[in-house]
C-alpha cells in the first residue's frame, strides 16, 4: 500500500497573491504532490497551504517552498497578528495512510536537518519530532517571536536542532514537526440554545469545565491551592470543544476539533455527544465535516457501526463509508461526496484503469489486438472473482437466520477474503504495467555501448518484475483459497457451490499465474534466479492444486 502524509506549512505572508503564488508553484513544481488547499488571511498576514503525496515527494515539495519563501519573504518588514518566527513559521508532516509516526518522524528530520544546513535557516523541532519535553511545545520554540530571535539564538538552552545559531535577518527561524491529523469536525443539534450546546461541549471536551460550589451554573468557582480554578475533565482525550449556534442553518452545534484521532476517532466524538445530548433532553440530528478526512477513519467509522448493528465487516469499502455517512448524518446539512473528501481517493491518478472498467469494456479490451490486458491480468482478475466469491459466502453466513451468534466469527472471514479480492484486483493493473516496462526497455537507445548497458538491465530489471507480479499473484490467489475451504465446511449450506466455484476460480488464478512466471523466467539472464524462482512456482501450483481437490470433494459431498 502507498504510504501518504500530508504537510501543512503557514507561510508569513498572506496580502500579496503573487507571492503566495510563487511559494504554491514551487510547491508544485514537484510530481506526485497534489495541492489541496490555500487558505490566505489578511489580518494574520499569513497563508496556510495543504498539500500531500508519498513521504519523499512530499519532502522535497516543502523544502522548495521553505526556500522560495526565504527568497520572497523578507520577516523584518513582516506585521500580522498572529504569533511568528520566520518566512516559513511552522511545517509541519502529518501521517495520512500506511505510515507511522516514528516514520514521519523521520522524515521531519531529513527536511529540517536539509532546510537548516542548505537555507541557512536555525530549526526547531515540536510536537513529535522534539527532541527535548520543553519543545514539544510549539508555543515554547516560538516564544519571543521574530523580534526576540537574535537574543534566543544566543541563549545555550535555544540552540536550534538544525541549523546555524546566527540571526537570519530575512527567513527569520522554522519550526518544523511531525504531529497527528486534526480534524474539525461539527455536530448538529435539534435546538437553537448556544447556551445547551456549550453544556454537551463541556461534557465532551478534554479540558472539561471549571468545579463550582452548590449550582453548577452560577455557584463560586472551586481553586486549588494556587488559586487556579479546579476542573472536571470531559470523556474526550485530545478533543477542543464549544458549542455556537449557526445562522446559515439555523441550528445549534458541537464545534469540535479532533487533535489525535488515533485517541479519539470520529465516531466515537459522534457517539460520545449523542449520549450527552440524550440526557439533556436534546438530539443530534446530523454532523458536518469541515475539510478533508484519510480514508481509514471513515473505514474506521463505518465498521463501528455495523458491528452495532451486528453485521459483517467484510463488505465493500464503499458500502462501509455509506454506513458512516448515514449513521453519522454527514450529509444533513449538505451533499457529502466521497471522492471530494477523502484524501486518498483526491490523490487517485485520472489515468485510466483496467479493474474501473465495466465487465462488457475489459472483455472487449481483452479480446482487441492490444496484447495487454493478457493472460497475467486475466488470472488476476479470476483470482478476484473467487475471492469475491468466498466472501459472499462469509456475508451470507454472518446474516443468516438463527446464525446471529456466529456473526462475528463470519465477518472475520469476509474481511480475510476482501483484502485477498483488493490484492488480486490490483494485480489486474500491475500485471498490464510490468509488461509495457518491458515494451519501454525494449524501446530504449542502444546507439553507443553505454546506452546498450542500461537497455539491458532495464530489460532484466523489467523481466524480473514480469515474473514477480504474477509470482504474487499466485500467492495471493492459493491464500484466499483458506476462504473458500472454511465456508465449504462451515459456511452457509445453501452456498456451498458458491465457495466451490470460488476454489476453481482461486486455481485457475494460480495456474494462469503460472504460465505467465514460466514464460517470462526464459528472458532472465540469472540462472540460479530463475531456477529458484521456478521451483518456487511449481511449489505453490501442486499446493493450490492439491487444495482445490480438498474444497471440491467437501463441496461434492454436501451437494
Amino acid at each position: 500500500m502507498n504510504q501518504i502524509i500530508e504537510c501543512v506549512p503557514n507561510f508569513s505572508e498572506g496580502r500579496n497573491p503573487h507571492v503566495i503564488k510563487q511559494i504554491t508553484d514551487a510547491i508544485e513544481s514537484v510530481d506526485g504532490v497534489k495541492l489541496l488547499n490555500v487558505d490566505p488571511g489578511k489580518a494574520t498576514n499569513r497563508t496556510v497551504v495543504t498539500f500531500v503525496g508519498a513521504p519523499e515527494d512530499v519532502v522535497e515539495a516543502a523544502f522548495r517552498g521553505v526556500k522560495k519563501a526565504s527568497e520572497v519573504i523578507d520577516m523584518s518588514k513582516h506585521q500580522g497578528e498572529h504569533p511568528r518566527f520566520g518566512a516559513t513559521d511552522v511545517c509541519p508532516l502529518v501521517p495520512v495512510a500506511n505510515i507511522s509516526m516514528e516514520e514521519t518522524v523521520k522524515y521531519a528530520h531529513q527536511l529540517a536537518k536539509r532546510i537548516g544546513e542548505e537555507l541557512l535557516i536555525p530549526i526547531y523541532c515540536y510536537e513529535f519530532a522534539a527532541q527535548n519535553e520543553e519543545r514539544k511545545s510549539l508555543a515554547n520554540c516560538r516564544s519571543g517571536e521574530y523580534e526576540g530571535l537574535p537574543k534566543k539564538l544566543k541563549d545555550p538552552n535555544w540552540k536550534p536542532d538544525f541549523g546555524p545559531v546566527e540571526f537570519n535577518a530575512k527567513a527569520g527561524a522554522t519550526a518544523v514537526s511531525a504531529r497527528n491529523f486534526l480534524i474539525a469536525y461539527n455536530v448538529n443539534l435539534n435546538t437553537t440554545s448556544t447556551r445547551r450546546a456549550n453544556a454537551i461541549a463541556f461534557d465532551v471536551r478534554e479540558a472539561g469545565r471549571v468545579q463550582r460550589e452548590g449550582d453548577p451554573v452560577t455557584g463560586k468557582i472551586v481553586t486549588n491551592e494556587y488559586g487556579e480554578p479546579v476542573r472536571i475533565p470531559g470523556v474526550l482525550k485530545k478533543v477542543r470543544a464549544i458549542g455556537w449556534y449557526i445562522e446559515e442553518y439555523g441550528v445549534a452545534q458541537i464545534s469540535m476539533n479532533l487533535t489525535d484521532i488515533t485517541v479519539t476517532p470520529i465516531h466515537i466524538a459522534f457517539e460520545e455527544v449523542c449520549k450527552s445530548a440524550e440526557k439533556r433532553g436534546l438530539r443530534v440530528t446530523g454532523s458536518e465535516l469541515v475539510g478533508l478526512i484519510p480514508l481509514q477513519a471513515m473505514l474506521d467509522a463505518g465498521k463501528y457501526f455495523l458491528r452495532k448493528q451486528r453485521r459483517s465487516t467484510g463488505v465493500s469499502d464503499e458500502e462501509i463509508i455509506k454506513i458512516a455517512i448515514k449513521s453519522m448524518g454527514l450529509d444533513e446539512l449538505g451533499p457529502f461526496n466521497p471522492k471530494e473528501r477523502i484524501i486518498e481517493y483526491l490523490l487517485e491518478s485520472d489515468s485510466a484503469k483496467l479493474k474501473d472498467l465495466s465487465l462488457e469494456a475489459f472483455i472487449n479490451e481483452t479480446a482487441s489486438e492490444s496484447p495487454a490486458p493478457g493472460g497475467g491480468s486475466i488470472a488476476a482478475y479470476v483470482g478476484s472473482l473467487g475471492a469475491a466469491l468466498g466472501s459472499m459466502v462469509a456475508n451470507l453466513s454472518a446474516h443468516k437466520r438463527g446464525w446471529d451468534g456466529r456473526w462475528e466469527e463470519f465477518s472475520d472471514w469476509a474481511e480475510k477474503g476482501k483484502n485477498y479480492q483488493e490484492k488480486l484486483l490490483k494485480s489486474v493493473d500491475e500485471d498490464t504495467a510490468a509488461f509495457n516496462r518491458i515494451m519501454e526497455a525494449f524501446g530504449l537507445p542502444k546507439s553507443t555501448d553505454e546506452e546498450k548497458a542500461a537497455r539491458g538491465k532495464a530489460i532484466q530489471d523489467a523481466t524480473l518484475s514480469a515474473i514477480l507480479t504474477p509470482l504474487e499473484v499466485m500467492k495471493t490467489a492459493f491464500a484466499s483459497m483458506e476462504v473458500m475451504q472454511t465456508m465449504a465446511e462451515f459456511g452457509n449450506p445453501n452456498s456451498v457451490s458458491d465457495a466451490g466455484v470460488g476454489a476453481l476460480c482461486a486455481r485457475t488464478a494460480v495456474h494462469g499465474a503460472y504460465l505467465n512466471v514460466l514464460i517470462n523466467l526464459g528472458s532472465l539472464k540469472d540462472d540460479e534466479k530463475a531456477k529458484q524462482l521456478k521451483h518456487e512456482a511449481g511449489e505453490i501450483l501442486y499446493q493450490a492444486e492439491t487444495k482445490e481437490q480438498l474444497i471440491l470433494k467437501i463441496v461434492e459431498d454436501k451437494i
